[in-house]
């Protein structure tokens, strides 16, 4: 608890210096320390590609400070990142207060804190804009905006937020500031410790106290284990025709050389009939057929909206492996019953097919998923089993 404390103390100290500071052009870094002896970073100005993050590092490891606090209202969006990241791998907490200002892309270096508290109002969202001389087709213009977008969510999983902060964010026009509430800002996981919360707010970002042991209870009952989630898989009876080309076979036996019998676009709906290993017997109007268990959307299942993709990054033979798993992932993943009897890995939420793919290519580029890691409609995913 001594570090939420000390941004306690933080917040005290150093808001009146906040609120008296004007942001300049260009980042600049100030050292400081409370009268409690937190030793901090003031972040103040604006975001620019030509921002030298290595003075900032250096000054870090000079002051020996353990928090970041920000006075800027925004600017390059990539340098926002690349400074969260930076603190992040210092392992830094940061702080900010509605006295001073972080608007924009400044939002976006705060997410890179491990202990994050802010003030209600003092943490500015909206959408980002082009700036500059260098005039855009709308096809130049349309990659870009899918390009950043990606990096902004790639960036959100990695600090563990929620991606739907963007969606808010988007709200917005570059000209207006939408400004967070406490009960947005831990809605969307953007702080992990609020005014007056309870231990449970907390908890994911500071281990408990160690309590004295209790005494021995006089029951001789055992200790309830923790509840498994059902892994019982419903037969399927229905679904739709859901395949990454648009359209799916209906094959004549239930084997890939066989006949086509027709050509079934995406969002068919299809009849189960039966199933030959993993293959479903389908009725489809008047035409009877074999389609692959991969091909279909079944209604029964619940593996999330239809024609979105999951990004499934590993998969186990058994439950412990996958919950231990998800539990100990430094990004947010889930578990998801697989037909075959195996726990998929994807992330927490699920995209269109642009995103989906942008995204797997960004984080695989970073390391934040593994080489092996795919889009998938994930239609032979039963339900989440892990982790609530």
């Amino acid at each position: 608890m001594f570090r939420v404390f000390s941004i306690l103390i933080l917040l005290c100290s150093v808001s009146t210096l906040l609120a008296a500071t004007s942001a300049r052009a260009g980042l600049q870094f100030q050292a400081g320390q409370t009268d409690g002896g937190l030793r901090y970073i003031l972040v103040s100005g604006d975001f620019a590609y030509q921002d030298d993050l290595s003075v900032f590092e250096a000054l870090v490891r000079s002051s020996t400070s353990t928090a970041v606090t920000f006075h800027s209202p925004g600017g390059n969006i990539q340098k926002a990142m690349d400074l969260g990241r930076l603190i992040r791998r210092m392992g830094l907490a940061t702080a900010q207060f509605r006295a001073s200002e972080c608007e924009s892309a400044c939002s976006l270096a705060f997410l890179g804190g491990v202990i994050r508290f802010a003030e209600a109002g003092s943490i500015g969202v909206h959408k980002s804009s082009f700036q500059g001389d260098v005039p855009f087709t709308t096809q130049e213009a349309v990659s870009a905006v899918q390009q950043i977008t990606a990096d902004v969510i790639t960036y959100m999983i990695e600090m563990g937020v929620d991606p739907a902060l963007l969606q808010l964010s988007l709200q917005y026009d570059s000209n207006d500031i939408r400004y967070l509430s406490m009960s947005e800002m831990a809605k969307y996981r953007v702080v992990t410790f609020a005014p007056g919360a309870g231990q449970s707010t907390v908890a994911s970002a500071v281990p408990a106290p160690t309590l004295p042991p209790s005494p021995a209870p006089t029951s001789t009952s055992a200790p309830v284990p923790p509840a498994t989630p059902s892994l019982v898989v419903p037969e399927a009876h229905s679904g739709r025709i859901g395949h990454p080309k648009g359209s799916a076979p209906l094959k004549a036996l239930p084997e890939g050389k066989s006949t086509n019998v027709a050509v079934l676009r995406n969002g068919s709906p299809v009849a189960i009939l039966a199933t030959a290993g993993r293959w479903y017997r389908v009725q489809a109007g008047n035409q009877i057929g074999y389609v692959h268990d991969t091909w279909v959307h079944v209604d029964q299942y619940d593996s999330g909206p239809f024609g979105r993709r999951h990004i499934q990054v590993k998969s186990f033979d058994n439950y412990a492996e996958a919950e231990a798993y998800v539990r100990r992932s430094s990004i947010p993943v889930s578990a998801y019953l697989a037909t075959n009897g195996w726990f998929a890995i994807t992330l927490d939420n699920t995209y269109d097919e642009p995103m989906a793919s942008t995204l797997v290519s960004e984080m695989k580029a970073r390391g934040a998923i593994p080489d092996d890691a795919y889009a998938t409609f994930g239609n032979t995913y039963v339900r989440k089993v892990c982790c609530q």
